[in-house]
């Protein structure tokens, strides 16, 4: 019965050719959601996807407590900490793929088509574009994964249930012992979700290694190029791919501090740190890659502005002897169209040069990668001042504002 279907995928997954720029249609874990039909070959069913993780790893939970912890269902349905990683962490980790499927695709067809490579350097980006379809591919990843979960599995077991929450674990003796719930949540729930962050993590990386490999090119770039990046300005949408992991990071990271604040009588002044660190770190993740791209716009910016600085000055001398030397008295100077609009041209031209920024990335998607960090640790926030109160002062702030 599954022959046909092996063959469709093996068939949309043997394009070895230059169409196939995907990140993830490829690899065991692409292969087993297809024959499970969890996703169509030429589909990603999205929807469908999230519905199960959520059946799998939430109602699972809740019908287990329900039937064997009933007193412990209130803590359960209260717990912060596990919703933002069960009912956030997971269904973003899933949405985000096809999120960083598409910017990738995005940047590798336009690096094809706005003809930023010779006929060398296309051969090159093309065998890197086969190399990264390798990794993609290849079992071996996947399997790390599996393994680098079951090792944290491992040697963080004890720790863990030892800090359980209630519903998942009870007391005996002094000694932490799991409940039915919480063998559930620590052999499926929190596999799944290191599994997924695991794997856009891999994604990530040979989506940097396609950058890597581009910033070792001759890039035929152009100083005055609209973008204010030497035509390099499509880059700025690497960041947004980093997004969904991101998100799911600081989801968990926030209900984590939010369940220390409200369980164990942690402040929120003791996660300042942590925060800084966090956002800090999420963003040289996330803008590293572009940063392989600086010296080269650097370089480019200051060579243009020399040459393009020479011929305005050779234009401007030109025209200066012409309407001001002598014998050529002001009145019979001819100023032509041409001569006054090639003058403001390069005007333009050199102030676009100057203008031009060495890191390609915009304010828009800066701003979008710190609020894919920083409000998912707002939960944190409103464990220690309950939202009436923030409410309430800040229309007390706006009150005070004078009009």
């Amino acid at each position: 019965m599954q022959k046909p279907r092996l063959r469709k995928i093996d068939a949309s997954r043997s394009n070895d050719n230059e169409d196939d720029v995907s990140l993830f249609r490829g690899g065991l874990f692409y292969r087993a959601q297809v024959i499970s039909r969890l996703m169509d070959p030429e589909r990603w069913n999205v929807c469908r996807r999230v519905v199960i993780t959520l059946v799998i790893c939430w109602l699972p939970l809740l019908i287990i407590t329900a039937l064997f912890d009933r007193d412990q269902l209130i803590d359960l349905l209260t717990d912060y900490e596990l919703y933002s990683r069960v009912a956030i962490a997971i269904p973003v980790l899933v949405m985000g793929q096809l999120v960083m499927e598409d910017r990738f695709r995005m940047v590798a067809k336009h690096v094809i088509e706005a003809r930023l490579l010779g006929d060398e350097d296309s051969r090159r980006m093309k065998a890197a574009l086969g190399t990264i379809r390798r990794l993609r591919d290849t079992p071996l990843s996947e399997l790390i994964i599996v393994g680098l979960v079951v090792l944290d599995l491992g040697l963080l077991w004890k720790s863990r249930v030892a800090s359980g929450p209630g519903w998942a674990v009870y007391r005996s003796g002094g000694v932490a012992q799991l409940r039915l719930a919480g063998w559930y949540y620590g052999l499926v729930c929190a596999p799944i979700y290191q599994f997924l962050l695991g794997l856009c993590f891999w994604k990530w990386f040979l989506w940097c290694l396609f950058l890597f490999r581009l910033s070792r090119t001759s890039l035929q770039l152009v100083a005055t190029h609209p973008d204010a990046h030497g035509g390099l300005g499509f880059l700025g949408l690497s960041p947004i791919g980093f997004i969904p992991i991101a998100v799911a990071l600081s989801s968990v990271i926030g209900g984590s501090w939010s369940s220390e604040i409200r369980h164990n009588g942690a402040g929120l002044e003791s996660f300042r740190l942590p925060a800084v660190l966090l956002v800090a770190l999420m963003f040289i993740i996330a803008l590293a890659p572009l940063t392989l791209f600086v010296r080269k716009l650097d370089v480019l910016r200051r060579t243009a502005m020399l040459q393009y600085g020479v011929l305005a000055q050779r234009h401007a001398i030109s025209l200066h002897e012409k309407w001001f030397s002598p014998g050529s008295g002001s009145e019979e100077a001819q100023f032509t169209l041409e001569e006054v609009s090639t003058l403001a041209d390069f005007a333009i031209s050199y102030r676009s040069i100057k203008q031009m920024l060495p890191f390609p990335a915009d304010k828009g998607t800066l701003i979008a990668l710190a609020l894919a960090i920083i409000v998912p640790l707002f939960p944190a926030v409103l464990a220690e001042y309950p939202l009436s109160v923030i409410v309430k002062g800040l229309l007390e702030s706006v009150r005070a504002v004078p009009i």
